[in-house]
């Protein structure tokens, strides 16, 4: 049986096949992105990476470059769409994964097809308010109204809100999930700017956010950017926290891995793990965020 996504981008393919063959051309959207495709020195097929995370193994081999994101190269491609793997991960919508590849690893095809607006819109509604509650917004170069209507037959829908085999999001908010593996939460972690180990001293409700006191006694775990520091006197706030459950900030009694991001002048609590030395898998992760390298996100969520 295929698997969810090799299904959904032989989907993809296929409809992108038939738009090329159908050369049906919007006005206006058509006409301004094949000026940018037909100014570009070269084009190329590779075979996507398996290292490229987002999208190897996604239903078909080979990739187009540059992409419709117009990266040049592997390795911008490889640092840009690495960012992405935690949304993907989230499940905020069934076709995140063919949106971004479809740019990322856009499929090699004679002229570009583009995602429809309506599949960009679909998934920007589900997943932005997970986004938002890591600080990050829907980023300009996903504006959905780039993209063409599929009314026109050139782009790509991806059609899988109706999928029974994808599972509905958690219940619990993004930041509080409890069933993320080490390699999820170094991802979190490259979201967030400083990790503490901290106890919960006590949380208010604050309009839709939910505002988080620390014990007094805190330690410094990691830190991404050192002229970001954490100030003496902590102040947390956990993103729309009032709609939704976390239930270690129930737990006032143990120590918990927290993960934080400056947002204005706030300190917004990303991530939250209970702090565990006994367990090989906490020991192996407080090794790993010792060397972990994150990519860039400040200059893909713009």
């Amino acid at each position: 049986m295929q698997t969810l996504h090799a299904r959904a981008m032989k989907e993809m393919f296929l409809l992108a096949s038939l738009a090329l063959l159908s050369r049906v051309h919007s006005t206006g959207f058509t006409a301004d992105y094949e000026y940018v495709w037909n100014t570009r020195e070269q084009n190329r097929c590779i075979e996507i990476p398996e290292d490229l995370r987002l999208c190897h193994g996604i239903g078909y081999p080979r990739m187009l470059l540059p992409n419709l994101l117009e990266h040049d190269s592997v390795a911008e491609v490889k640092q840009q769409a690495g960012s992405w793997v935690p949304l993907v991960h989230r499940r905020c919508h069934p076709g995140t994964q063919v949106f971004l590849c479809s740019l990322f690893a856009s499929v090699c095809l004679e002229k570009p097809v583009y995602p429809c607006q309506q599949l960009c819109e679909s998934v920007r509604d589900a997943c932005s308010p997970i986004m938002e509650s890591f600080g990050f917004l829907w980023p300009e170069m996903f504006k959905c109204d780039r993209f063409p209507h599929e009314e026109n037959e050139m782009c790509i829908n991806g059609n899988l809100s109706s999928n029974p085999d994808v599972p509905e999001p958690k219940a619990a908010c993004p930041q509080c999930d409890i069933g993320m593996n080490t390699d999820f939460i170094l991802e979190n972690m490259c979201a967030s700017e400083f990790a503490i180990k901290a106890k919960v001293k006590k949380t208010k409700t604050q309009n839709m956010d939910k505002k988080v006191i620390l014990q007094r006694k805190k330690k410094t775990v990691w830190n991404k950017n050192q002229s970001i520091r954490e100030p003496k006197k902590l102040m947390l706030y956990l993103k729309n926290g009032a709609l939704c459950p976390c239930e270690q900030l129930d737990n006032k009694k143990d120590h918990y891995l927290i993960m934080v991001r400056k947002v204005d002048e706030r300190y917004l609590l990303t991530g939250i793990h209970q702090w565990d030395e006994e367990r090989s898998e906490f020991q192996k992760l407080l090794n790993q965020i010792k060397t972990h390298k994150c990519s860039a996100l400040d200059s893909i969520f713009k």
